[in-house]
């Protein structure tokens, strides 16, 4: 059989390491799905083809499984409405640094530009999510185009698009392949006069703190032997906590809309404020204090906040090489400080919700997530919705240096946990996947349970069920509005996942939260577990300023005057002990 320009395309892939495509197969993808079928899928040393429901799930799947594996995953879809679900996907794996090829195959050549039926331009379309975006026109430019996507995704890393049109995937091949041999990465080393800077600014101050971000991968110990020596607090963004939260007896949680404990704090009251490896967006939240920044991509230092001494270099270089030059701080009054307060908050405000809650109906968002974190393997993967989950995930799931936190955390999408999973359980069928959903999340996406057990995957989903879009209802009160069109009504998801083939349990009882999460955790199959939770819990920030105040305690007054009174109460008997103090 002669070897066609999508044979050619599917052995690079396969060349560069990619094990799967997830996608949907049609008309004008065909010659890559069949191409894919010749190699014989994983068993035989080829690439597997994963059927999912919805092409945004094959890219969050791609992305989820690039994030854990480090190594470069694939998502297909077919020309116009196939490829455009892809984006959405494509969008939060490009901007989690995730290495993605995406395969966008294309209308025939002769067709382009006539608006002929399903036409769009996906090399135009993809350019703002992708690091490399580009259409291939002939046989003869593919494999170059190929092997520069692949160069691309891995290099950056981020997503790269190859438009395919179905024409030229079907033709002869018509030059060789570049043959593909992985790059090293070198580490950046910051200039040494720099470094002497950046010491001098610690060394002249008594009050440091630390701001860490996914930067500072693998450099957990660098880190704290910083924090030792100098007596800073540890805060890390929502991205950093994986990386830093563990084994660290200087942490003091996390700052930002999702954020706990004494972190904020901790920044402002500091003279200098040393930010590791993190863009952290939210610039509300960063003090107007003098700033250190240090990053490998000079490009986001200073974007966020006011920086005074930008240091480029990878985190890791830098702090070896600053080690030697700081001086050990005689006080620990302000670590000492930080620290206690860290501890009352985590106690008084965060801890509030899973004591004395065993009996209480409905059942404690909290209370859920602290119970699933405490009966969870040592080395899960927890993939969480954006919105309530995200906080709960954020607050009760310790990453033990060994577990993986996987989010929509830079692009905010709702229904990523669930494809996430997907993508995380087929990187490793025999490691522990948890997908923390929201009803609103799962329901989005719900087909892609129907994937989990067509694969009969040892997938597992708590469901966090309060009929309602609980961060959307907490944004409208802080706007001063009556939360609206928020609420959806009850689902039974467990009888769902049951008809799907699942094992199901639905809880509405604390009590049996612990035994239903250990039974679903130890079936070998797809298990969800509905929680039914308290649809008044919302998640409250560390600081809370006068207007946010002012906007709750609005929207409140006028739920009472629009005859809700008794959700008014509810809310506050809900959220009361959660309040700062």
């Amino acid at each position: 059989m002669t070897e066609t320009v999508a044979d050619q395309v599917v052995a690079q892939l396969r060349a560069a390491g990619v094990r799967r495509i997830y996608g949907i197969v049609g008309d004008s993808l065909n010659p890559v799905v069949d191409a894919v079928r010749r190699t014989g899928g994983s068993a035989k040393g080829g690439i597997d083809w994963i059927h999912v429901r919805h092409e945004e799930s094959a890219a969050f799947a791609a992305g989820a499984e690039a994030q854990l594996t480090g190594e470069l995953a694939a998502c297909a879809g077919s020309c116009g409405p196939g490829n455009l679900h892809l984006i959405n996907g494509l969008y939060d794996a490009n901007r989690s640094g995730a290495p993605v090829i995406a395969i966008a195959s294309h209308i025939p050549t002769a067709q382009i530009g006539e608006s002929y039926f399903q036409e769009t331009h996906p090399d135009r379309i993809f350019n703002e999510c992708s690091v490399y975006s580009e259409l291939i026109s002939t046989p003869t430019q593919s494999p170059r185009v190929v092997n520069s996507a692949i160069r691309h995704a891995v290099a950056e890393p981020g997503v790269a698009v190859v438009t395919l049109p179905g024409d030229i995937a079907d033709e002869p091949v018509a030059a060789g392949a570049p043959r593909y041999v992985s790059v090293r990465t070198g580490i950046l080393t910051p200039p040494v006069e720099v470094v002497q800077q950046l010491a001098d600014a610690i060394n002249a101050v008594d009050r440091v703190a630390l701001f860490v971000g996914a930067g500072i991968t693998g450099e957990h110990d660098a880190v704290v032997a910083l924090a030792e020596l100098i007596g800073a607090p540890i805060g890390h963004s929502l991205r950093g906590k994986e990386h830093i939260q563990f084994d660290n007896p200087f942490d003091v949680g996390m700052t930002g809309l999702l954020g706990y404990g004494a972190a904020a704090a901790g920044m402002e009251d500091a003279q200098l404020l040393l930010m590791l490896g993190t863009d952290f967006p939210y610039d509300q939240f960063l003090p107007e204090v003098t700033t250190a920044q240090v990053d490998r991509d000079a490009s986001v230092i200073g974007r966020r906040t006011s920086v005074d001494l930008p240091v480029h270099g990878d985190v890791g270089a830098t702090l070896r090489a600053l080690l030697p030059l700081v001086q050990r701080k005689k006080s620990r009054r302000f670590l000492d400080k930080t620290l206690k307060r860290h501890d009352e908050l985590m106690n008084k405000a965060v801890g509030a919700y899973t004591r004395k809650v065993e009996k209480l109906k409905p059942i404690h968002p909290e209370y859920a997530a602290s119970v699933l974190d405490q009966v969870a393997a040592d080395d899960a993967v927890f993939a969480a919705d954006t919105g309530m989950c995200n906080v709960w995930s954020a607050r009760y799931i310790n990453p033990l240096g060994s577990r993986r936190l996987l989010g929509s955390f830079l692009h905010g999408s709702m229904a990523n946990a669930l494809p996430q999973a997907i993508g995380a359980q087929l990187a490793d069928r025999g490691r522990q996947v948890i997908s923390m959903s929201g009803d609103g999340g799962l329901s989005m996406l719900l087909g892609e349970m129907l994937t989990v057990a067509m694969y009969d995957l040892p997938l597992n989903v708590v469901v966090f069920n309060n009929s309602t879009l609980g961060m959307v209802k907490l944004e409208m009160l802080v706007d001063k509005l009556p939360d609206f069109g928020v609420d959806v009504p009850a689902v039974d998801y467990a009888g769902i996942a049951r008809a799907m083939g699942w094992h199901s349990i639905r809880v509405d009882d604390p009590k049996k939260l612990e035994a239903a999460f250990r039974q679903a955790l130890a079936h070998p199959g797809p298990a969800l577990v509905d929680v039914i939770t308290d649809p008044m819990a919302l998640s409250l920030p560390p600081k809370i300023t006068s207007a946010q105040i002012f906007g709750f305690a609005t929207a409140m007054s006028r739920i009472v005057l629009n005859g809700g009174a008794g959700e008014a109460v509810s809310m506050a008997r809900s959220n009361l002990r959660n309040l700062p103090r």
